[in-house]
């Protein structure tokens, strides 16, 4: 082979292991999306697939705040769009959205949703109607949402827990002994939904992320109850806002080292949730989307005294919005999430730019 030729499959050679060494350094990413007391999460795998868990509210505003996420990661399309429930602060920019980035595979608890109000069942029919023009994928506990470069498992569905541990996991848990008796919110009742939310583990590598959407108390303890069958996580993305969910027995079963909480101003992080996630054991730090501000007791959500203010908030710089209402000036802001296999990870507040680490245990 002449000399030229040689070196010419030389280059190439060199060439394509540089691009594919730094393929592999690639990290999954999280964006952790301001949707004003919605909930969304995106993940970005380190194969360049993504998933988009709960998209929002319904109108223009959550969807552009998504697009913007994706296309900051560089995404061309959504590859899962996971929906916990079908409440419309989790599902409803999907209209909107689905005309600013393509969604290839839809995944929900499946069948129709059982709540009658209006307003709920006009904003499903919206959102199937545009998730029945693509892929669905209704899930069971147990199953797999397939993106390549993570393991994504639906440990709760359709009110169902998993049955079996997840690897590690399904040691006996010794705060279930004083647990109370918890009841679920009547089918059709405005909180029957939330129940229902679809509940994923993400592991990549070491890493072990939570996502569970709105789901309740009952439903949570019966996945750490009397035996975890979750095990201990990186980082937990608090149920339903941090408002009424999040028991000890479950909270402190999961054992996170840290913790997201879902909130906007005026709502979220009850204080007894947050106090719950702060003693924690071997909690490092709390993270929020919003400042809560101080509002009056939701006797609704179990509320007996005033939410919000400085004891029921994390430090400033772990904040990503401090103002109550979004100007020009001060734009929405998201938290980044960066992770690496051995189960170190970093957080970035867009806010500031702060960034800090989480060695890997």
């Amino acid at each position: 082979m002449p000399r030229r030729i040689t070196l010419f499959f030389a280059l190439v050679i060199f060439v394509t292991a540089v691009v594919v060494g730094a393929q592999s350094k690639k990290e999954l990413e999280i964006y952790s999306i301001d949707v004003e007391g919605g909930n969304s999460v995106l993940f970005v795998s380190p194969s360049g697939q993504s998933l988009l868990f709960d998209a929002g509210n319904p109108g223009a505003r959550d969807a552009d705040q998504i697009a913007n996420a994706a296309k900051k990661a560089g995404l061309k399309q959504i590859d899962y769009l996971v929906i916990s429930h079908f409440h419309g602060d989790h599902f409803g920019s999907v209209p909107e959205l689905a005309t600013r980035i393509p969604i290839i595979t839809f995944v929900d608890h499946g069948p129709k949703m059982i709540e009658t109000r209006e307003a709920s069942v006009n904003a499903y029919n919206a959102y199937a109607a545009v998730r029945d023009k693509a892929h669905y994928m209704p899930v069971k506990a147990g199953d797999k949402v397939p993106i390549k470069g993570l393991d994504v498992e639906v440990v709760t569905s359709d009110g169902v827990g998993i049955a079996k541990p997840l690897p590690g996991a399904g040691a006996p848990n010794p705060l279930c002994k004083d647990a109370k008796p918890l009841v679920e919110n009547e089918p059709g009742s405005p909180g029957a939904e939330d129940g229902r939310s679809v509940g994923i583990v993400v592991r990549y590598g070491k890493f072990r992320v939570v996502e569970f959407g709105d789901l309740t108390f009952g439903k949570e303890n019966a996945l750490v109850c009397p035996n975890n069958l979750i095990g201990k996580v990186d980082l937990y993305f608090t149920d339903r806002h941090g408002l009424a969910a999040g028991s000890p027995e479950f909270v402190h079963a999961l054992a996170p080292r840290v913790a997201i909480f879902d909130n906007s101003a005026r709502k979220g992080i009850m204080r007894d949730s947050f106090m719950t996630v702060k003693s924690s054991p071997g909690i490092e730090d709390i993270w929020q989307l919003h400042y809560s501000v101080p509002r009056q007791a939701n006797p609704n959500l179990g509320e007996t005294g005033d939410q919000g203010g400085k004891d029921a908030n994390t430090a400033d710089e772990n904040i990503a919005n401090l103002a109550e209402q979004h100007t020009a000036a001060d734009p929405a802001h998201n938290l980044q999430i960066s992770a690496h296999q051995n189960g170190s990870f970093a957080i970035t507040n867009e806010r500031t730019g702060y960034s800090k680490e989480y060695k890997a245990h």
